[in-house]
């Protein structure tokens, strides 16, 4: 018998990166998670749910421009050649690496046929695991806007959220009751805002619970609900460090695969160029391993995939000892059933943990013997347990714990440029319009304002990675977005093979309502 439950919790997400341009570094992003973490992460969960010994069982937030880009099927058509052209290089790699390319090219000819199997449209496959029970499919906001600092404009905020609940059961088939707020980030009042567009439940990071009014009675071994009617789950750190930390959990051991060394940098730039790749970058091929925590890529070893298979045994038969000792000392101390929760992104399974879909699969079948009991949020919630009332405190999960990674002197110039869109579009919207052509503008500008908010392009620019893109894309969002305001405000069309362009690179949420932003007394 299990002394209590571990509730997984996945965030998949990506801004939305869809290039016209084959072969570019947005394009790459998706296709490179596709390959390495969504693909096995179904192939997984369903081999799962198939095998009587296994209980899978988690929770899965899918972003909204995720979805986005995972059923845009002029973009998807595209990802075949793109593995093809990486298991060409992989006949380049070196002779010391020839096991690990061999393994890696099985890898990407088993994506490739599990991708043509399904037609290229993984959606009906999230949807069949939902209605099995294995996951329990959550949303987030609109464009991963971080909404504490888009409260001053509480229209802003309500855009984010009613358009993320309308996409996800457009795409999915049903509406969300939970959702994945990004970054984690809680402010006061947010509960209200959330419970208005009929979203129940969310997690925070553990302070968000430890540091709740009153203070919750079980810490974060159980859900707490706020005056809001929203329940929130709190983040045990205990249960995630030894999965995410590179430096202290699992994914740095020497066996496993290295992230950083890739065989884009290692390749001379003619044989790149020669199959057509333009400038030297990270590929997703990766033929060596850790090695040692200290130790420079030159001196990574090749990788070898049956130790990397064995230390995958032994370290998940690690994470459900520790989280059955956990549970043990949690009951002798608790009236209820303890509840673990450990929340990750999901792009650390397969992308920046190689190994980690199969470290899920290793759990889930090594689970019910060790005595561990996984569950959804939902499920959670589904039993009817009484909740604690309490007020959450601001928080993230982000580094220091509250706002400022988003908010700081690389980035802050970003949050005036969008109070100022953000009362505009309001002052627009709520003060109507006088055409159809004027409301199709005024949507458009809508989706523009999403765009620029996604927290993504605030995060590059305070980790200093690919800044230039990150300024390139909010500044295209926002000019778009004032020439189209202006265009409704004056009556004068915009140039319409502009607009058609728009419309096509920027056709994101098709039931995108600009009503949203209409001026609100409440939450």
């Amino acid at each position: 018998m299990a002394a209590g439950d571990l509730a997984l919790v996945l965030h998949a997400h990506l801004p939305y990166v869809r290039s016209g341009e084959p072969g570019s570094l947005e394009e790459d992003w998706y296709f490179q998670a596709l390959q390495e973490c969504y693909l096995p992460l179904l192939q997984v969960l369903e081999a799962a749910a198939a095998d009587p010994a296994s209980q899978p069982c988690l929770t899965l937030g899918l972003s909204p421009t995720l979805l986005t880009l995972l059923s845009d099927r002029s973009l998807n058509e595209r990802f075949l050649p793109w593995l093809e052209l990486r298991r060409q290089l992989l006949t380049e790699a070196p002779a010391a690496c020839a096991e690990a390319a061999a393994d890696l090219d099985a890898q990407l000819a088993g994506v490739a046929e599990q991708f043509l199997a399904c037609g290229g449209n993984l959606l009906p496959r999230f949807r069949q695991l939902q209605q099995s029970g294995v996951l329990d499919l959550i949303t987030c906001a609109a464009t991963h806007g971080y909404l504490p600092l888009l409260r001053d404009t509480p229209e802003a905020v309500h855009a984010q959220l009613i358009t993320a609940v309308r996409e996800h059961q457009r795409l999915l088939g049903e509406r969300p009751l939970g959702i994945w707020l990004p970054e984690c980030a809680f402010y006061e009042g947010l509960d209200r805002s959330m419970a208005a567009c009929g979203l129940r439940y969310s997690l925070l990071d553990g302070h968000g619970l430890l540091h709740a009014q009153p203070r919750p009675r079980y810490g974060v071994y159980a859900p707490i609900c706020s005056a809001g009617g929203v329940a929130f789950f709190g983040r045990d750190s205990e249960s995630t460090l030894p999965v995410w930390s590179a430096s202290r959990g699992y994914p740095g051991d020497g066996a496993y695969r290295e992230f950083h060394r890739d065989l884009g940098w290692d390749l001379p730039e003619a044989q790149l160029e020669a199959v057509g790749v333009r400038s030297r970058r990270p590929l997703g091929l990766k033929l060596h391993r850790v090695t040692a925590r200290v130790c420079s890529l030159e001196d990574k070893q090749p990788y070898q995939p049956a130790k990397a298979a064995e230390r995958l045994v032994e370290h998940a038969a690690t994470y459900l000892a520790g989280r059955v000792a956990q549970l043990d000392s949690l009951a002798g101390a608790m009236e209820r059933t303890p509840l673990l929760v450990a929340p990750f992104d999901a792009e650390l399974f397969g992308h920046w943990w190689f190994e980690g879909p199969r470290f899920l699969q290793e759990l889930f079948r090594q689970g019910p013997a060790a005595g561990v009991r996984f569950v959804s949020l939902r499920g959670v919630l589904a039993g009817n347990p009484a909740l604690q009332v309490c007020r959450p405190s601001p928080s993230s999960w982000g580094k220091g714990g509250y706002h400022d990674y988003w908010l700081n002197e690389t980035n802050s110039w970003v949050v005036a440029e969008w109070q100022r869109a953000s009362r505009a579009m309001v002052e627009r919207v709520s003060r109507g319009v006088g055409s159809a052509d004027q409301r199709r503008w005024l949507t458009q500008a809508g989706r523009e304002l999403l765009l620029a908010q996604s927290s993504d392009w605030s995060f590059i620019l305070r980790a200093g990675t690919t800044t230039e893109l990150a300024r390139d894309r909010i500044h295209r969002h926002l000019d778009r977005f004032w020439r189209l305001l202006g265009a409704v405000e004056s009556g004068n069309a915009p140039d319409p093979g502009w607009l058609a362009g728009l419309e096509r690179e920027d056709g994101i949420f098709p039931g995108l309502n600009a009503a949203d932003w209409a001026f609100r007394l409440g939450p």
